[in-house]
């Protein structure tokens, strides 16, 4: 009962939360330079449209007829959001922005969750092990290592990559999710390409979250190294395999929170990755709807990175307690 009205009241702040975004979402297109939407009105009349006609198709493309009194223009827009019906794009007239944001998000999920995975285990992993060897050089230079992969930016990393492994070495393509050779279906020829092309993407994600991994893991390590059961049970004498595994739950519980709400954020860390690696994901459509001023699949595009974030948090927050018996028990 009790993780029922927990599990409604997240609920329902989550709700509140993506409606504050999409009510700051709707009046920041209204407050843009030119207002869009009533630009694309008159381009549309311009095309020899009728007022009428007009303002019909850019209720389609926005969500709301622009000329329209503002609370009647923010209830329409509402209501189209309900049913999940987020416009139509301006660059690819006529096709929906809920089939092009879904169309692109997968490729960022794919990427992103596999890099996301891997800079965990292998940040943690090293930051474990500088925590327990902190006074040998072994120590020094992994922390070293570590605080220089953290403070290189994530474009830095995609151009090195490129330029290491597909310029010089010519081991892995350049960019693209697949080979034009290669005949779409689930074979291996195709499989084998889509892996092959998404190898540096991947790489470029895990060394991006890498070096955070491992600084966050040693600081976290070395904090419940300190406490007082771990001497106890020093003194006690147990075992260096129970000792050790009394220290990583309780240096994992903060951890845990990050990880998940990394997920949450992973599509607004792929813009820079999916642009160099020519990926099609969500990155790579947000810089393209910025480019064409594509505002509908612009907005589209922000809504899902948003509510993926609230869903992280809201998903961070219940599983919490599952892990650690003292916030159940409290």
């Amino acid at each position: 009962m009790q993780l029922a009205r927990k599990l409604a009241a997240k609920l329902v702040t989550g709700l509140v939360m993506i409606w504050v975004v999409a009510t700051a979402t709707f009046f920041l297109v209204l407050e843009m330079p030119g207002n869009p939407a009533l630009a694309q009105e008159a381009a549309d009349m311009q095309h020899g449209m009728s007022p009428a006609q007009a303002a019909s198709a850019t209720a389609v493309m926005f969500g709301f007829v622009p000329k329209q009194p503002l609370p009647d223009q923010y209830r329409h827009y509402l209501w189209q959001l309900l049913h999940f019906n987020l416009g139509v794009s301006i660059a690819e007239e006529g096709v929906p922005v809920s089939h092009i944001v879904a169309s692109a998000a997968p490729w960022t999920v794919i990427l992103a969750s596999f890099g996301i995975i891997f800079s965990f285990l292998i940040g943690v992993t090293l930051g474990i092990l500088t925590a327990i060897r902190r006074t040998t050089r072994l120590a020094d230079g992994l922390t070293l290592l570590g605080a220089f992969i953290n403070g290189v930016p994530v474009f830095v990393i995609a151009i090195m990559l490129v330029f290491v492994f597909a310029t010089i070495l010519a081991i892995f393509p350049q960019g693209g999710t697949v080979s034009v050779l290669e005949t779409p279906g689930w074979n291996a020829g195709y499989l084998g390409s889509l892996v092959v092309h998404a190898v540096l993407p991947v790489a470029c994600y895990t060394l991006a979250g890498l070096g955070a991994w491992q600084l966050t893991s040693k600081s976290s390590v070395i904090t419940v190294l300190g406490d007082d059961f771990i001497l106890a049970a020093e003194l006690r004498g147990l075992r260096p395999l129970t000792l050790a595994r009394y220290v990583a739950r309780n240096a994992m519980l903060p951890l845990f929170t990050i990880l998940a709400i990394s997920f949450g954020l992973m599509f607004s860390g792929a813009v820079f990755i999916e642009e160099v690696f020519n990926y099609p994901g969500l990155g790579e459509l947000l810089i393209a709807s910025i480019t064409t001023k594509d505002f509908p699949v612009l907005d589209g595009a922000f809504l899902l990175i948003i509510v993926a974030v609230i869903l992280a948090n809201i998903l961070a927050d219940l599983a919490y307690p599952l892990i650690d018996p003292r916030i159940r028990r409290s």
